[in-house]
């Protein structure tokens, strides 16, 4: 779920989260954790097959959405990070954040316990995603662009004109003037 969580916000920071938007879904996640169940109930080994389920994930489930060679890295950079045998013990769940921002990964428990542990994760953070902090400075003005830029449509667009033409009139006033073209 930690791996599918970086995966799917690391696109909100744009160019510098991927080289290209990719299509990662809840689906992903879902089938990726019964492919994940199906493996691990069907094999009678002792070791868990770490190497195999990073290219299932890596190459197939994620991978398959991924294009571009330094997108690829990345994404196997985080499997070969989390998909290890010290996630069972106690590792920072927050990878390549050069020890500025750390939260460790749960110890066994009951469900309750893992919900507890989701609570006390730190505020989220370019660095979650191994990434500088001005990485928050482009994601938040291209934010705000497209909230300005959705107000301004919703307001009628720039104000100006002589209010002849229908570029100056309110969009309420466009959809009225069609519904009576219509009827």
């Amino acid at each position: 779920c930690h791996f599918h969580s970086l995966m799917l916000e690391r696109k909100k920071f744009g160019p510098m989260g991927y080289n290209m938007m990719y299509p990662f879904s809840a689906g992903d996640l879902r089938d990726s954790a019964q492919v994940l169940y199906n493996y691990l109930e069907g094999s009678s080994a002792v070791k868990i097959p770490w190497d195999d389920l990073r290219y299932i994930f890596g190459e197939i489930m994620y991978g398959g959405h991924i294009v571009d060679d330094w997108d690829r890295r990345m994404s196997q950079k985080y499997l070969l990070y989390f998909m290890r045998d010290e996630l069972l013990d106690e590792i920072d769940m927050i990878p390549y954040a050069e020890g500025k921002l750390s939260w460790p990964s749960p110890q066994p428990a009951a469900h309750e316990r893992y919900l507890e542990h989701i609570e006390t994760m730190p505020p989220e953070s370019p660095l979650f995603f191994g990434m500088h902090p001005n990485a928050e400075i482009n994601f938040r003005t291209a934010e705000c662009d497209k909230v300005f830029e959705l107000l301004t449509m919703l307001a009628g667009g720039s104000g100006g004109g002589d209010g002849d033409d229908d570029a100056s009139m309110s969009p309420m006033a466009i959809a009225q003037m069609t519904c009576d073209e219509i009827l």
